[in-house]
């Protein structure tokens, strides 16, 4: 029995290094850290034991995780759809997806012209057909239809003016 013992404690010991190697490289959600541990063949029980505790010592957070992952995806120019949906296929709960959105809804105007002026050299469309295709890449980027055509309205007054 004493071996049985000092074999699961050297077993979560070996889960924790390699979790701590992990996060020492970056940020990752609880989903994709137990992922990876799986991966490596820890005992499942082992690693939900050493996730809690790592959770609990603050060394794993999917606040902070979420905050990091929505910055970088929304400086390389991708939307809140987008985003959101990532943050979902990661394991990150509604409850800290939604304010790490809000948070940056100031950057989604300038995130959208900077992609729009770096794909379409910031025109407005010419015609319908234009129009769409810009509308499509836009939305397949994660931007909503609200905030593209928002866009596109101002794109048109700035023209117009």
């Amino acid at each position: 029995m004493n071996r049985r013992a000092n074999s699961t404690e050297d077993s979560r010991t070996a889960v924790r290094r390699v979790a701590l190697e992990l996060l020492a490289r970056r940020e990752h959600s609880v989903l994709e850290l137990r992922q990876k541990l799986i991966w490596r063949a820890f005992p499942p029980a082992d690693i939900d034991a050493v996730l809690e505790r790592l959770v609990a010592e603050k060394l794993l957070n999917e606040t902070r995780y979420a905050e990091i992952y929505a910055h970088s995806r929304a400086d390389k120019g991708y939307g809140p759809l987008r985003i959101d949906r990532e943050l979902r296929e990661r394991g990150v709960p509604d409850e800290i997806i939604a304010p790490v959105l809000a948070g940056l809804a100031a950057h989604w105007r300038q995130g959208l012209a900077g992609l729009h002026r770096k794909k379409f050299k910031g025109a407005p469309p010419g015609d319908v057909g234009d129009e769409m295709k810009q509308m499509r890449f836009l939305r397949r980027r994660g931007f909503t239809v609200e905030q593209i055509t928002g866009m596109f309205r101002d794109l048109k007054e700035r023209s117009s003016a």
